[in-house]
């Protein structure tokens, strides 16, 4: 197994070691979330930087790196969406998106076709991640801080809001786009 592979599957575990930690209700397990957080979106960055430059992209990592992305991403707004931080629309909405692209991306490696994420796709993982952090940041600070009802944290929950509505936009067009660039090779019979 190559380094970028051996990555993504790196990627997976830490999701799940996220889980874990996010469910222990204490400071202490929200920080090693956040850790586990940010360690499995560095492994992203890096599994695919090293599949380009060394030219290791494989068949595995084709169908498998996505699907630790969704993994990861989905399971940390199926979290939030149960504590309430954000909507249950929200997560559907984003869910759909990501599983519908997934499943596309798959069955166009299975036809042996490859289609790189478009801009739209790269700006939204990124700003999936950074609310994925923020959102991690306000349950630590709101362990450590009592929060009122007219404290700076309520505030926050405004902000949190705004940022998921971003991200809703952002993932719901960049499906959009992908489905109408890639509408022809995906009806394609081959």
């Amino acid at each position: 197994m190559n380094l970028p592979n051996t990555l993504t599957v790196l990627r997976i575990l830490l999701t799940i070691f996220f889980l874990v930690s996010i469910s222990i209700d204490s400071l202490t397990g929200k920080v090693v979330a956040t850790l586990f957080f940010i360690a499995a979106s560095v492994t992203d960055f890096f599994d695919g930087y090293y599949a380009r430059k060394y030219n290791l992209t494989s068949n595995f990592g084709k169908i498998m790196d996505p699907i630790a992305d969704k993994f990861l991403m989905l399971a940390a707004f199926l979290v939030f969406a149960r504590m309430d931080l954000i909507a249950i629309w929200m997560f559907i909405i984003v869910a759909v998106r990501e599983i519908g692209v997934t499943v596309s991306r798959i069955y166009q490696v299975k036809k042996g076709m490859y289609v790189a994420a478009e801009r739209s796709g790269k700006i939204k993982t990124v700003l999936q991640i950074v609310t994925v952090i923020f959102i991690l940041f306000y349950l630590i600070f709101s362990e450590v801080f009592v929060i009122s009802e007219g404290s700076i944290f309520a505030e926050v929950k405004r902000i949190i809001y705004g940022m998921m509505f971003a991200v809703v936009i952002i993932t719901t067009y960049s499906g959009i786009e992908y489905f109408k660039n890639n509408f022809k090779s995906l009806g394609s019979r081959s």
